[in-house]
């Protein structure tokens, strides 16, 4: 089943194009006059289609990506993080906790997003990823970057601090001393370096991007979706669970999974020695 919906602006640009084909949603951001920088509406509508990926059964896979020759340069700073809500009279113009307020219910917010939909979700970096943009790279399960892409943690060039999970993403990826090094400095990461690394999984030629990101995804989409879903969920929680918390959950996950029938297809494929076809429950 193929189907395309989008997001429009009150200026009537495009911001976020969706297609669902075979199985994979494909989320472009399409702000390329802006070097794709995040604008709130564009932000919430990603948080949207990944939660519908979620809640969707034949949404078994998910691509994010983007047109022109960025990837996506951070939250645009012309329009802000969040729309300020009526204040009573007399409150001052930024409340205590409210700046705090906003990037905890935004740009964190996407983050988690991407963290906690139920389907794998594959970053296909085009050019640069910088502030949010890296961390929305990050934050996804597969990052797929053309030779042409950097990544940047720029911050620390605006006199800003790491939020949009980049803290709590990049140690578990690189470790703390190398990412204390992308933090502290803000250089551009290229591609082939992101992969050494360890924040990038594969790095082709810009022409091959789209091609090899629908491979990954479809190989994914017909893959066995609640195992993968389960796996994911683990494997986000590794790192702050103690070694019998863990083994507690890989328990409840063995017997949980068993009663799928994808599971029953897979060991019934092994015994007849045929390929598993999967339905994704």
């Amino acid at each position: 089943m193929n189907s395309s919906d989008t997001h429009q602006d009150p200026s009537l640009e495009v911001q976020v194009m969706h297609r669902l084909e075979g199985g994979v949603s494909w989320i472009t951001l399409n702000r390329p006059s802006q070097m794709n920088a995040m604008t709130p509406d564009q932000r919430d509508r990603i948080i949207a289609l990944l939660h519908q990926a979620s809640e969707t059964i034949e949404h078994r896979a998910v691509v994010i990506s983007a047109t022109g020759t960025n990837f996506c340069t951070g939250v645009d700073l012309k329009i802000g993080g969040r729309t300020q809500l009526p204040l009573p009279e007399g409150a001052p113009d930024r409340p205590v906790g409210s700046l705090a307020r906003n990037v905890r219910w935004g740009v964190q917010q996407l983050i988690e997003a991407v963290l906690n939909c139920e389907k794998p979700v594959i970053a296909a970096v085009n050019g640069t990823a910088a502030g949010i943009g890296a961390h929305l790279a990050f934050a996804c399960d597969v990052v797929i970057a053309a030779e042409e892409a950097s990544f940047i943690e720029v911050f620390v060039r605006r006199g800003l601090f790491p939020d949009g999970g980049g803290t709590w993403l990049l140690p578990r990826l690189v470790g703390l001393q190398r990412a204390k090094e992308l933090i502290f400095f803000g250089d551009a990461v290229p591609a082939k370096a992101a992969e050494r690394m360890g924040l990038v999984n594969k790095v082709v030629g810009l022409s091959q991007l789209e091609d090899e990101a629908r491979a990954w995804a479809n190989r994914l989409a017909t893959g066995p979706t609640f195992a993968i879903s389960l796996a994911k969920a683990a494997l986000n929680r590794s790192f702050d669970m103690d070694r019998e918390s863990t083994y507690e959950r890989e328990a409840i996950a063995v017997d949980l999974l068993r009663r799928s029938q994808d599971s029953e297809e897979g060991l019934t494929s092994f015994k007849e020695n045929r390929p598993a076809h999967f339905n994704g429950w």
